[in-house]
C-alpha cells in the first residue's frame, strides 16, 4: 500500500472519528462510506455504517456488511453480537441464534447477547434452550449489578428483561415440577407437601419460615423440620458402627499422612487475599486446611479408596446422601496448627454433617450457631451446616476428623427421594445454563 493511500485512509478515519466526537453520525458515516470505497476490508467502517443502516431499517443491508466483517474477523464477539441483532430485525431468526450462540461461546459475560439469543431461540420454538438462555442472561447480569431494578436496566431493555424473568419463573417452575409428579402419582400430593413447599420457597413463589435465625441455607431450604444446630447420635443407629471402627480408620489415616503430597487443599483459592475471607491463621505458620478425599461432590477418588479399603468399605455401606454431581462428600479433614476455619454457612438442611475425631490435641473446637463443641476422639458430633459455624485449631499439632454427610433424619423415604431428584434435576438446568447453549 502506497504512503500517499494510506494518508488518504488515515485521513477518511480521522474525520469519521471527529464526526463521532462531535456527535455527528451522519458526517461519521460519510466518511467511513468513503473509507470503505478505498478500503473494502476495513472492519471499523463495515460495523459502524452497518449500525447506521440497521438503525434506518435496511436490516439486510447491515447484514451484508457484518458478514464482510465477520468473514475478516470470525472470532470477534462484538461483531456477532451486531450480526445477530440485524439477523433478527430481519427475522432470520436461524441466522440470528447461530450467530448470538457464537457470541456467547466467545464471552459468557455478554447478557445483553444471551437475552437476544433466548428470544431467538423462543422465535424458533425451541423453549427449553429459550429458558437457559434467559436464565443465564439474568443470572450474569446480576452477577454484575445489573438488572436488579428499573434503575440497573437500560430503558430500552426493561420490558424484555421483565419477559425473560416471567419467562424464566414460568419454565422452572413447569421443569421441576415434572421431576416431582412421577412421585406424586406413585404415593400422592400429601406424602409430598413438604417438597413442593420446598421447591415454592427456592423458586421464590413462597418466602422462608426461618424458624431460628441462625439458620441461613445458601441453597435449598427444606421447611417443616425441627431446627437445631447439633443432633443426638440416638437418631443415627449406624454411627455405633463408624465410633467402633476408629482405630481401623486411624489407622489408614496415618499412613496417608506419612505421604503429605496425597492431601490437597479443601478450597482452592485464586490468590492468597482471596483465602483470607476463609482461613486465619493465630501462629506463625500459614493458615492450612487440607483434605483427603473418598468422595466430593458425589464423584468418587478411586486412587485414595484403594489405599484406605477398609475405611473405604465401612463408608459404602453407610446410608449417605447420594445425589449424582452432589453427594456424598467423606474425607479426612486435616487442620494445621493455629488454622481457624471462619464463620461460613452450608447450601442445605435435607443433610447434615457428621465429624468423627480422629487425632484432636487440646484447644481445637467447633462453634455451630453459637453453640461450642469440644471434639473427642473416637465420638461422633453431626449438626446442621446451615447454621453458621466455625472451627479452629489452637494447638501446635495437626488436628484431623473424618467427615461424611447424611440425611435428615427428620425426613421420610419419599421426601429424600424427591430431594434427590429434585436436586439432580436443579444442578442439570444450573449447569447448562451456565456454558453456552448448545447447537441444535
Amino acid at each position: 500500500m502506497s504512503t500517499e493511500f494510506q494518508g488518504g485512509s488515515r485521513a477518511l478515519r480521522e474525520q469519521a472519528h471527529q464526526g463521532l466526537r462531535q456527535g455527528n453520525l451522519l458526517l461519521a458515516e460519510q466518511y467511513f462510506g468513503r473509507l470503505l470505497e478505498v478500503v473494502p476490508d476495513d472492519v471499523e467502517a463495515l460495523q459502524f455504517v452497518a449500525s447506521r443502516r440497521l438503525a434506518r431499517g435496511e436490516s439486510l443491508q447491515a447484514i451484508a456488511m457484518l458478514l464482510a466483517a465477520d468473514r475478516i474477523r470470525p472470532d470477534d464477539a462484538n461483531i456477532l453480537h451486531q450480526l445477530g441483532v440485524a439477523q433478527m430485525a430481519a427475522g432470520e431468526w436461524r441466522g440470528a441464534a447461530t450467530n448470538l450462540r457464537r457470541c456467547v461461546d466467545l464471552t459468557q459475560d455478554m447478557f445483553v447477547a444471551r437475552l437476544r439469543l433466548g428470544i431467538a431461540l423462543e422465535q424458533l420454538g425451541e423453549t427449553h434452550q429459550a429458558l437457559l438462555a434467559y436464565f443465564g442472561a439474568v443470572n450474569s447480569a446480576q452477577a454484575q449489578g445489573r438488572w436488579l431494578s428499573d434503575d440497573t436496566t437500560a430503558p430500552g431493555l426493561r420490558d424484555m428483561v421483565k419477559y425473560a424473568m416471567r419467562y424464566v419463573d414460568a419454565g422452572r417452575h413447569q421443569l421441576f415440577d415434572r421431576v416431582l409428579a412421577p412421585l406424586r402419582e406413585r404415593y400422592g400430593r400429601a406424602e409430598l407437601s413438604r417438597v413442593e413447599q420446598c421447591l415454592a420457597i427456592y423458586l421464590g413463589e413462597q418466602p422462608k419460615h426461618l424458624p431460628d435465625p441462625r439458620q441461613k441455607p445458601k441453597f435449598l431450604y427444606f421447611p417443616g423440620v425441627p431446627s437445631q444446630p447439633y443432633y443426638p447420635t440416638s437418631r443415627f443407629p449406624w454411627q455405633a458402627r463408624l465410633e467402633e471402627a476408629t482405630e481401623v480408620i486411624r489407622e489408614e489415616l496415618l499412613a496417608v499422612l506419612a505421604q503429605d503430597e496425597s492431601l490437597e487443599p479443601f478450597m482452592k483459592f485464586t490468590s492468597p487475599d482471596a483465602a483470607e475471607g476463609y482461613l486465619r491463621s493465630s501462629s506463625q505458620q500459614a493458615a492450612a486446611w487440607d483434605a483427603f478425599f473418598f468422595y466430593r461432590h458425589g464423584t468418587r477418588y478411586d486412587d485414595n479408596c484403594t489405599r484406605c479399603p477398609r475405611t473405604t468399605a465401612l463408608l459404602d455401606d453407610l446410608p449417605l446422601v447420594r445425589i449424582r454431581d452432589h453427594a456424598p462428600e467423606t474425607l479426612f479433614s486435616v487442620l494445621r496448627p493455629g488454622t481457624h476455619i471462619l464463620p461460613h454457612r452450608g447450601v442445605t438442611n435435607t443433610r447434615l454433617v457428621t465429624h468423627l475425631p480422629l487425632i484432636v490435641p487440646s484447644d481445637c473446637a467447633i462453634n455451630v450457631g453459637g453453640e461450642l463443641h469440644e471434639w473427642k476422639e473416637g465420638q461422633c458430633v453431626s449438626f446442621d451446616d446451615t447454621f453458621e459455624h466455625e472451627a479452629w485449631n489452637r494447638s501446635d499439632r495437626t488436628r484431623v476428623v473424618m467427615i461424611l454427610d447424611s440425611w435428615n433424619p427428620d425426613l421420610t423415604e419419599i421426601e429424600r427421594a424427591a430431594v434427590t431428584d429434585l436436586v439432580e434435576a436443579i444442578g442439570d438446568f444450573n449447569r447448562a445454563s451456565e456454558v453456552a447453549v448448545p447447537g441444535g
